[in-house]
């Protein structure tokens, strides 16, 4: 087990444009957990959204076979049930700080592969996805498709819980595996919540305790987002 002060973030690490053909990317490092996050811009809609005079934000999630310690096989069949929650809650995340209409008839798909797992790699994605979009949205400023970005502001996520009674920040595996209590928690820049999931593992928690992770939590989005900002300039 890591040893970290109880609200510390584990050590982060975000590398702009690793995949060079994407109109924007990001490999985001939380602790030993690795992500590499891409966007991809189309000059499409899906025909449900065709009419609606906005664009479309969307997100994919994948973790590679040997990103665990055992291997995990390929969903050649499609996403299973943890993996289409996972990129439908990416997907809502980034939509929450995006003017669609302001993005225009187009979409963009966010994929988030997981290249080494060690807890955390829905938050990291969200957290790099981020980053990855921003810079594709900026990629289409930069070519005249837009005369401004459409993304209004930060968003992150992070998770905390509850282990051997005492509340923590960013758990890694081998504390998200002993918590009695989980939570992820998706947070804007401004404060304003997006997602807040939260399960006991064991005895149920009170509502003092869901107030102390959720403090917790919105100070790591908060220092999460700050890095966003560093890295990009201060833009959102």
């Amino acid at each position: 087990m890591t040893e970290r002060a109880v609200d510390q973030l584990r050590a982060l690490n975000l590398e702009p444009n690793w995949a060079p053909y994407a109109e924007g990317s990001c490999l985001i490092s939380t602790g030993r957990t690795r992500v590499l996050c891409t966007a991809s811009v189309e000059e499409s809609l899906p025909p449900w959204r065709e009419r609606s005079g906005k664009g479309w934000v969307t997100a994919e999630y994948a973790m590679l076979p040997r990103a665990t310690h055992t291997r995990s096989g390929r969903e050649r069949k499609g996403p299973k049930g943890r993996t289409q929650e996972i990129q439908r809650l990416i997907g809502r995340s980034l939509r929450s700080v995006v003017d669609l209409a302001a993005l225009g008839a187009r979409t963009i798909t966010l994929d988030c592969d997981v290249l080494q797992a060690d807890g955390g790699t829905r938050t990291a994605s969200v957290t790099g996805a981020f980053v990855a979009l921003e810079l594709a949205c900026r990629h289409l400023v930069a070519e005249g498709l837009l005369e401004r970005s459409p993304v209004m502001e930060g968003v992150a996520a992070v998770s905390v819980g509850i282990v051997d009674g005492v509340a923590r920040l960013d758990l890694d595996y081998a504390l998200d595996s002993s918590a009695q209590v989980d939570m992820n928690v998706v947070a804007t820049a401004s404060g304003r919540l997006v997602e807040v999931q939260g399960t006991a593992e064991g005895d149920p928690f009170t509502r003092a305790e869901h107030d102390r992770l959720l403090d917790l939590a919105l100070m790591g989005t908060e220092r999460l987002i700050a890095a966003q900002a560093a890295l990009l300039g201060g833009g959102a």
